[in-house]
């Protein structure tokens, strides 16, 4: 079973994204915080981390550095999925070590779509 570590503030958009990841067998995981976040990756080691940007305690951009910079973490995939889609965040999402970037709002059956691709399932 693939293991995904979802690290988003928003508890209504975070319901919606596990239960659409059980109902495909995924072991989902949610973090509401930067630092909560960083680490429950370590703890579960995902296959992959879906992350927004915008997060209370440590920013998705420093979230994204540290577990990319981290030697436990850093070949795990990183799908930041948020608001700040400007050129400017993703390419400081890009520089972090993002490899994916979703915007936000975004359509749930086409982003589980998306993740199931990078998850090979």
């Amino acid at each position: 079973m693939k293991k995904v570590v979802l690290i988003e503030d928003s508890k209504v958009l975070a319901t919606a994204l596990l239960g659409a990841l059980k109902v495909e067998n995924v072991e989902a995981h949610w973090a509401e915080n930067g630092a909560k976040g960083v680490a429950l990756t370590k703890q579960v080691r995902p296959d992959l981390i879906l992350l927004d940007l915008m997060l209370p305690k440590i920013s998705g951009f420093d979230v994204c550095k540290m577990l990319k910079t981290d030697n436990a973490t850093w070949r795990i995939p990183i799908v930041i999925m948020s608001t700040l889609s400007d050129e400017e965040s993703r390419i400081r999402a890009t520089e972090a070590g993002a490899d994916y970037f979703i915007p936000k709002p975004y359509d749930l059956q086409s982003t589980l779509a998306e993740i199931k691709k990078i998850l090979k399932i």
